[in-house]
Formats: structure tokens, sequence, C-alpha cells
């Protein structure tokens, strides 16, 4: 296959640059549909250049479009952290918002046994000491 190392090595420039092209092809298509400024329409002319005229079709959508790319990537990166953030705020926030259903709750667990009266008393103090400071949090040991 290989007659001597300069086709092997020409072998090997080639297919890096394939995979070069590749890479900018994937990112090219993850900006031209995270892009909220264009329309289905005009998405769908960039994907028909891009599939039937590839090198072309990249060059003229990086001159076209290519500064706005990184905006948009850094948009796209700062939605999915806020959408994380409030995800976790929203699991790791207290099952009981007020402190009447925090002792509800802590009731609850009392009468079907899976804490002791000791524990209830820690679970009720803690919220009436939440309700009374006004803070969010409720340190119980």
């Amino acid at each position: 296959m290989f007659d001597d190392n300069g086709s092997f090595l020409l072998a090997m420039f080639e297919f890096f640059i394939f995979v070069a092209w590749f890479m900018c092809l994937f990112w090219v298509f993850g900006d031209l549909f995270r892009s909220k400024d264009l329309g289905g329409v005009a998405k769908t002319f960039w994907t028909l250049f891009l599939v039937f005229l590839p090198i072309l079709g990249m060059l003229v959508y990086l001159i076209a479009r290519g500064g706005g790319m990184t905006e948009r990537a850094l948009a796209a990166q700062a939605e999915a952290v806020r959408r994380q953030d409030a995800y976790i705020r929203s699991v790791a926030a207290p099952a009981g918002g007020s402190p009447a259903e925090e002792i509800a709750s802590a009731k609850g667990l009392l009468d079907s046994g899976a804490i002791s009266a000791a524990e209830f008393e820690q679970l009720k103090s803690g919220a009436l000491a939440k309700a009374k400071s006004g803070t969010g949090t409720v340190a119980v040991a």
C-alpha cells in the first residue's frame, strides 16, 4: 500500500485534514442549529449549501457568520449553567416550605416510627428557629 515513507506521511496528513474538516463541519452545524437569529428557511439553505458544497459552504459560513459563533456558544453554555443551577436548587431545597409544614412532616415521621421523640424535638426546634431568625437553613445534628 505504501511504497515509501513519503506516501505514508502524505496519507497521515490527508487523514489529519479530513478529521479537522469533519470537526469543523460539526462545529458549523452546531452553531447553525443553535442560532436563534436565523429562521427555518435560512437554516435549510445553509444546510443544503453545506451538504452539496461542503468545503466552499463551510468557508462561506465561517466568513459570513463566524464572528458570532463564540457569542452563541457562550450564550448556550450560560443557559446550560443557569438551567443546571435551577435544577440543583429545586432538588436541594427543603421539602417543607413553611415551619408548620416541616413540623407536620416531622410529626408524620414520628407517628410512623421512622424517628424518635428526641429527633422530632430537634426537627421542631430547628423549624421554629428558622421561622424566628428568617433564614432558609436549618442545622440538624
